[in-house]
C-alpha cells in the first residue's frame, strides 16, 4: 500500500541558511529602504520649495560627448547609478535559481506565478482604465512593479517585523518582481538598436563571463571592464541597466567544498550597500521631485494615464499577488502554513503595491519627450505606493501580535549557542544542553531555598 505524499506547506519555516541569508538581505534593504524615503521626501521639498535650483541640477550635463556619454545628472542616476540596482537584482536572481526558492520548481511555481499575476493584473487595470478613459497605453508597464527596499521602510516605520516566511515570500515576489520588468525594460523601451555598439558589449560580456571562469581576482580587473560594458550597452539602444543584470547573472552563486560564500554571495555583501545606501536614493532624489498642488492631485485622479497608475498599484497588484497565489496554492494543492492565515498573504500583497524605484524609471521611459504627463505620472506613483503603504500598514498592524510572537518563537535561543532553538528540537544535544542548564537553576533555587529558610529560623525574615 503506498504511503500518501504529505502535502506541500506554503510558506512554510526557512532552513536555517536560507533564513541568515534572507535577514541579512532584508536588513540591509531596510536601511536602504529609510535613505530611499529620506532621499523622496527631500525631493518632494527640493522641487516644491526651490523648483528652478531643483531643475537646474539634474538637468546639468557632465560626460564626454566623444564617447556618446554628456548625460543630465538625472540621466546619469537612472542609467548609470540603476545599473548597480540592477547587478545586485542580476546576483539575487542568480542565487534564488541555484541556491534560493526558485531551484525547485515546485517550491518555485507559486512565488513565481504570484509574481506574475501581481504584474499581469495591474497591467490589466491600466489598459482597462486607458482604454475607457481614452488615454495613452504606453504607461502599462507602470504599475508593475514592487519596491522591496521602499516596502521594508514601511514596516520599519511602522514597527512590524513579519516572520521569515513572510519576508522571504516578499523578497522572492520582488526578485521575480525585477526579473520581468528588466525584460519588460528590454523587449518595449529599446529603440534605433546600434549593432556595432551592442556587437562591442556583448564582447565584454563574454571576456567576463571568461574571466570569471578561470578565476581571475581583482576589482581593478573587473571594474573598467564593467564601464566599458555599461558605456557599449548605453551606447547600443539597449537600456544600459540591461548590463548591470547581464554581470549579475554571470557570478557564481553556489559554494563550491571549503568555501563559506560564493564569490555570488561576497561581492553582493559589498555592492549591496552601495546600490541600497547610495545608488537608489540618489536616483530618487533626482527623479522623485514633482510639483504638487491642488490641480496636480486632482489631475492624478481624473486624467486615465494617472488613475490607471494608482488604480493599478493599490488594487491590480494587491489582488493580482492573492489571486495568483491562492490559484497556485489550489491547483499544487499546497497547503498554508498553520501558523498564518489567507489575510497575511493579502496585507502582503498589498505592500507589494509600493512601486516607487522601477515605477518611476519606467514611467521616465514610457513618457519620454512629454515632461508635463511624465511628471503627473511620477506623482501617481507617489500617490498609489503612498495609498498601498497606508492600507498595508493598516491590515498588518491588525496582526501585530500574532507576528510579533512568531518572530520571537523564531528568534529564541535559550540554550544560548547562536543557533535559534526551533532548528534544534530535533539534535540530542540540544535537549541535553537545556537539561543542563535548568538542572542548573534547580540547583541554584534549591540553595536559595535554603538560605531563605536559614533566615527564617534565626528570625531575621521580615513580618
Amino acid at each position: 500500500m503506498a504511503i500518501p505524499t504529505p502535502p506541500q506547506k506554503f510558506l512554510r519555516r526557512l532552513s536555517l541558511p536560507e533564513r541568515t541569508f534572507v535577514a541579512n538581505a532584508l536588513r540591509a534593504e531596510t536601511v536602504g529602504g529609510v535613505l530611499l524615503l529620506v532621499a523622496a521626501i527631500a525631493a518632494l521639498i527640493w522641487a516644491n520649495t526651490l523648483g528652478s535650483s531643483y531643475e537646474s541640477v539634474r538637468s546639468f550635463h557632465l560626460g564626454i560627448s566623444s564617447l556618446g556619454l554628456d548625460l543630465s545628472i538625472q540621466h546619469w542616476a537612472a542609467d548609470g547609478l540603476l545599473a548597480i540596482f540592477f547587478f545586485v537584482a542580476g546576483i539575487e536572481l542568480k542565487r534564488e535559481l541555484v541556491a534560493g526558492d526558485l531551484r525547485d520548481p515546485k517550491a518555485a511555481a507559486l512565488p513565481v506565478i504570484a509574481a506574475l499575476c501581481g504584474m499581469a493584473v495591474p497591467a490589466l487595470v491600466y489598459t482597462l482604465v486607458n482604454v475607457l478613459g481614452g488615454g495613452s497605453l504606453d504607461g502599462w508597464a507602470v504599475p508593475t512593479a514592487t519596491d522591496i527596499a521602499f516596502a521594508l521602510a514601511v514596516l520599519a516605520v511602522i514597527g512590524t517585523s513579519l516572520p521569515s516566511a513572510l519576508r522571504a515570500f516578499l523578497l522572492t515576489l520582488a526578485v521575480v518582481d525585477d526579473l520581468f520588468a528588466i525584460l519588460i525594460i528590454a523587449v518595449f523601451f529599446t529603440s534605433g538598436i546600434n549593432f556595432a555598439a551592442l556587437g562591442g558589449a556583448l564582447v565584454g560580456l563574454v571576456v567576463f563571463w571568461l574571466l570569471l571562469r578561470k578565476g581571475v581576482r581583482g576589482w581593478y580587473v573587473y571594474l573598467p571592464l564593467a564601464l566599458v560594458i555599461w558605456g557599449l550597452m548605453y551606447n547600443s539602444g539597449v537600456h544600459a541597466t540591461i548590463a548591470g543584470v547581464a554581470m549579475g547573472l554571470m557570478l557564481r552563486c553556489h559554494r563550491t567544498e571549503g568555501e563559506e560564500h560564493s564569490p555570488g554571495e561576497h561581492i553582493e555583501h559589498l555592492v549591496r550597500p552601495v546600490s541600497a545606501g547610495l545608488a537608489v536614493p540618489l536616483f530618487a532624489l533626482f527623479s522623485a521631485g514633482v510639483g504638487i498642488s491642488g490641480g496636480t492631485l486632482a489631475d492624478v485622479f481624473t486624467r486615465p494615464e494617472t488613475l490607471g497608475v494608482v488604480l493599478g498599484l493599490v488594487v491590480g497588484k494587491a489582488l493580482g499577488i492573492f489571486a495568483g497565489t491562492w490559484l497556485a496554492a489550489r491547483f499544487t494543492k499546497a497547503e498554508l502554513n498553520d501558523d498564518l492565515a489567507w489575510p497575511d498573504v493579502f496585507a502582503v500583497a498589498t505592500l507589494a503595491g509600493i512601486g516607487f524605484t522601477v515605477s518611476l524609471l519606467i514611467g521616465e521611459l514610457a513618457f519620454d519627450g512629454r515632461p508635463t504627463l511624465t511628471d503627473e505620472v511620477k506623482a501617481a506613483v507617489l500617490v498609489g505606493s503612498l495609498t498601498a503603504a497606508v492600507l498595508a500598514s493598516a491590515l498588518l498592524k491588525m496582526r501585530v501580535r500574532r507576528y510579533k510572537a512568531l518572530v520571537e518563537d523564531e528568534e529564541r535561543d535559550d540554550d544560548q549557542d547562536g543557533i535559534p532553538d526551533m532548528y534544534e528540537l530535533d539534535k540530542p544535544e540540544y535537549h541535553l544542553r537545556m537539561a543542563e542548564i535548568y538542572e542548573n537553576k534547580a540547583a541554584e533555587h534549591r540553595r536559595l531555598a535554603q538560605v531563605a529558610g536559614a533566615g527564617r529560623d534565626d528570625g531575621d525574615s521580615p513580618a
